[in-house]
């Protein structure tokens, strides 16, 4: 039976994230905190022992994810695994718009006018599928869209021939934290709040099943 300890990392903080943008599949560079927010989740994690590790493309995670691996002293692997399995949400042609007016827009037509609201009364998985609906180039990744691509990512990672009970290193982004622990958190955590640049939220992957161990710290 297949069992791994996933060490999910935020990505540090950057100007997309300082003028509350919509990332999703767009690049915006780390900030000088964004950095920090790096090496501190490297100096917390610096003497655990990682067999694998794996990020999306994009260059906020996969700068995050090597300055971890670069200040890490546990003999752990030295570089990631790349793939836009594990990539944020791709928010169509919303990439880049302020989060507030992109989920007005996502959530008017309903009665709800924020992503708190939407979550609270509704889900993440149904924000997604309003956004989709409100993007006039209906490219914005649905729910169904969106799970089948990070699916492939969860795979990826069972799929690696990792030794049993090994530590794993993600590095992920936000709403696709909130969408994990959504999904796999048994409803115990509040995920209408994104979880902070360079936080630690820890999974368990088995053969059937992803626990959430601990979230946002």
């Amino acid at each position: 039976m297949t069992k791994l300890n996933l060490y999910l990392v935020r990505h540090g903080q950057t100007y997309f994230n300082i003028y509350n943008k919509l990332q999703g599949w767009s690049n915006s560079p780390l900030t000088a905190q964004g950095m920090d927010n790096a090496r501190q989740a490297g100096e917390r994690l610096r003497d655990v022992h990682f067999a694998g590790a794996f990020c999306s493309d994009t260059t906020r995670a996969m700068e995050t994810i090597q300055t971890i691996l670069d200040m890490n002293e546990a003999d752990s692997v030295k570089q990631p695994v790349t793939a836009p399995y594990f990539r944020e949400e791709f928010y169509g042609s919303y990439e880049g718009t302020n989060m507030d007016l992109a989920w007005y827009n996502a959530g008017a037509p309903h009665g709800l006018t924020n992503f708190h609201d939407i979550v609270t009364e509704h889900s993440i998985g149904t924000a997604k599928d309003w956004l989709k609906d409100a993007d006039p180039f209906h490219d914005a990744e649905n729910n169904q869209e969106y799970w089948e691509r990070v699916d492939k990512g969860i795979a990826l990672i069972k799929n690696a021939g990792l030794p049993d009970d090994s530590n794993v290193l993600w590095v992920s982004h936000g709403n696709t934290l909130l969408s994990l622990v959504e999904r796999f958190g048994g409803g115990k955590y509040d995920v209408t709040v994104r979880p902070a640049n360079g936080s630690l939220t820890r999974l368990l992957l088995t053969d059937d099943d992803i626990q959430v161990v601990a979230y946002n710290q």
